[in-house]
């Protein structure tokens, strides 16, 4: 059977030449980067390159990047590692479950903090940020894309507001890195996450930017490892495919490939809603990352659509891959008021390095038919086509 991955935003595969650069640190060069003997300064030197290659990815110092286990890790970190009992957190009410749960503890604990809403379009408005900042407002976290429907977050604004503030500023980028560029400069941003296996690097890999002359609370204690910052012996050959990882997505912004991966994605789109009545895209007219659609197909359920598909081989998603059989719809698109059925019916497309054009047409050549024949068991849908003839 032909088998066509498109959840890229759960996860990705780790590139040939992610694999190639980390073998040699399974095996030949093993040491700890910690020891100060000849396989301890291998390791060392290969952790610092990739540091190297993460910060250029970045925009920042080498200095300036944490290397972490993952995503979940970073935000963790970049939440925890600055808030304490009694401040105030200003966040969104789409962030990714590792920044919405953390800060549920917070709140626990004794801190506040502000949900903002986002638009119809699951955009944040920068200024209903600036109306919730308190005198004890200490950190604002507001993703840079999200990962449910991909739009892009006007972070380089909150950042501006974040500064005049004088407010730490955290934005979660895991679903942005090697999509589209980063500059934490022009950011503005004292804390930014990265996750690797969004990227074609390691499952548990991870980084989180943190500005020189920021407070940051470790969440590990150990030894001296990350400047302080982490404790724990450094994952080498997951941090060597990272750094390689990074350098890859660097390449892609210069050799067309991201370029190629929104061609295709656009084409799927526009395919689906050509083939499909009743399908209309969530996040439309908003900036996104170029890899992912979220499309509401109505009249059916998301969860039967990813498993029918999923027989005739091919991979998607409703959303986050950590809310999989969840009950409640995504809170993403309740957020920007679609109705709970909509949210049930709609299903994520992300793309990745890996996919071609033929996994574009095999896609469309499916699709169409298996929505018909979930739509003809559905009561809902053939009362409303009695209802039309």
């Amino acid at each position: 059977m032909q088998r066509v991955y498109m959840d890229s935003n759960a996860t990705t595969p780790v590139l040939p030449e992610v694999l190639e650069a980390m073998r040699p640190f399974f095996l030949e060069h093993f040491g700890n980067a910690s020891s100060i003997h000849h396989y301890g300064q291998q390791a060392r030197s290969a952790v610092e390159h990739a540091r190297e290659s993460v910060a250029k990815l970045l925009g920042c110092r080498a200095a300036e990047v944490v290397f972490t286990s993952g995503g979940t890790e970073s935000d963790n970190l970049g939440v925890f590692g600055i808030v304490n009992p009694g401040d105030h957190v200003i966040t969104s009410t789409i962030e990714h479950h590792a920044v919405l749960n953390a800060c549920k503890v917070l709140e626990e604990r004794g801190s506040e903090v502000t949900y903002v809403d986002v638009d119809s379009r699951g955009i944040v408005d920068p200024e209903l940020i600036r109306s919730a900042i308190r005198p004890n407002t200490k950190l604002i976290s507001i993703m840079m894309a999200n990962n449910e429907i991909g739009v892009l977050q006007p972070v380089e604004e909150i950042g501006r507001i974040a500064h005049e503030a004088a407010i730490y500023f955290h934005t979660d980028a895991v679903q942005a890195a090697g999509k589209v560029a980063i500059d934490v400069q022009k950011i503005g941003c004292d804390l930014l996450s990265i996750s690797g296996h969004k990227m074609h690097a390691p499952q548990g890999t991870g980084a989180l930017y943190v500005r020189k002359g920021t407070l940051l609370q470790p969440m590990l204690f150990g030894g001296n490892h990350e400047r302080q910052r982490r404790a724990g012996t450094e994952n080498l050959p997951g941090i060597v495919g990272l750094g390689k990882a990074a350098e890859l997505a660097m390449d892609s912004f210069a050799n067309g490939t991201v370029e190629k991966i929104s061609a295709m994605r656009n084409r799927l789109q526009t395919g689906i809603l050509v083939a499909i009545d009743d399908a209309g895209v969530n996040g439309d007219n908003a900036p996104r990352v170029p890899n992912t659609t979220n499309i509401h197909i109505d009249h059916i359920e998301g969860e039967a659509l990813i498993i029918a598909l999923d027989l005739k081989g091919l991979a998607v998603s409703t959303g986050a891959a950590c809310s999989s059989g969840a009950i409640e719809p995504s809170h993403v698109l309740t957020a920007m008021g679609l109705p709970a059925d909509q949210a049930r019916s709609s299903i994520r497309f992300s793309l990745g390095k890996h996919n071609t054009e033929a996994d574009i047409d095999f896609a469309l050549s499916i699709l169409p038919e298996t929505v018909a024949r979930l739509r003809e068991l559905s009561p809902v849908y053939n009362k409303k086509a009695a209802v039309l003839q």
